[in-house]
């Protein structure tokens, strides 16, 4: 029985080994020595622009709120999917409750490393897969116009997480896998500027792909499906296919797109519905050519007919 002995032995070495090793793997990263450098002072005016442009209120003011209650972020939404429900938390100006005591690198780091000023993983509930793809300058000014809300008292229930998903130190083997900095569509040289504009903004501060991409097991978008339609995040229903083809929104003109931003109306004059109803009272309050690059980029994108087929009259709700 020697030979068991030594069996185990090893096996129990090999599990230390991989122990440690994931252990290693999974801490938690945060901005290299250069990025503080270029979050400079931070601009209010222009980072409103960003407030919208994320859809901060969507996720972070409290389910139902109208007007300027909107802008009161204490959070309380709840997220279901298939690893539990998530909370997306305080983040008014409250400095116990919400977010006030942070710096400018804290928010930076929540936004472009998915780590919390102490030192924990985020979950990828919020969206900072998309956000890592974001200018750091854009995220400072972001900082200067959330110091202008409200401080709002009160925590938001916690997650209800099942194991092993409530273990936070296993977010950094799936951000190995999936925290990316580049963009998700290549673009050749000479591609107009308002295409890559709509670029940054889809893919970076707007996270469309968090919504309209369908998921693997892990829970990571598949690119190779990008904005190919998905299954609801409130788990009811799908979200379309908004990708340039059939199957998608191959009848829409880049008009057709920037006015259902604007109104929420579609060509066929049917209105906004769903969980689209909040986005595109974010997207009403972008300029104009922020709404036109985002078409010229939703038109520009391979088309993907085999994805969640639109409906004609709600085709980006």
């Amino acid at each position: 029985m020697a030979w068991l002995k030594k069996l185990v032995g090893a096996l129990v070495i090999l599990g230390g080994v991989g122990a440690v090793t994931g252990w290693v793997l999974s801490a938690p990263a945060r901005l290299d020595s250069q990025t503080p450098a270029k979050l400079g002072p931070g601009d209010a005016v222009k980072g409103k622009r960003i407030f919208y442009a994320g859809g901060c209120t969507s996720c972070h003011a409290k389910p139902g709120s109208q007007g300027d209650a909107r802008l009161q972020l204490v959070g309380g939404l709840e997220l279901k999917t298939p690893f539990g429900t998530f909370v997306p938390p305080n983040i008014s100006q409250d400095p116990t409750d919400g977010i006030g005591a942070w710096s400018v690198e804290d928010l930076a780091n929540a936004m472009l490393k998915g780590v919390s000023p102490s030192g924990e993983h985020f979950y990828p509930a919020f969206p900072y897969a998309s956000y890592a793809r974001m200018n750091p300058a854009d995220i400072a000014d972001l900082y200067a116009f959330l110091k202008t809300l409200p401080a709002v008292a009160g925590k938001a229930p916690g997650n209800s997480l099942s194991f092993p998903f409530n273990i936070r130190r296993g977010i950094g083997l799936w951000k190995l896998l999936y925290l990316r900095d580049q963009p998700v569509v290549a673009f050749p040289e000479g591609t107009p500027d308002p295409v890559m504009a709509g670029r940054y903004l889809v893919e970076g501060p707007g996270h469309c792909g968090e919504c309209h991409t369908p998921r693997d097991f892990a829970g990571g978008t598949k690119k190779n499906d990008w904005l190919a339609g998905a299954v609801a995040a409130e788990g009811r229903g799908t979200v379309p296919n908004i990708t340039s083809g059939e199957g998608g929104l191959g009848d829409w003109s880049e008009a057709d797109i920037a006015n259902y931003l604007e109104t929420g109306f579609t060509p066929e004059f049917d209105s906004v519905g769903g969980a689209m109803v909040d986005v595109q009272r974010n997207m009403a309050e972008l300029m104009p050519e922020d709404r036109a690059a985002i078409a010229a980029y939703l038109k520009a994108i391979p088309p993907h007919p085999n994805g969640y087929p639109a409906r004609k009259k709600t085709a980006a709700n």
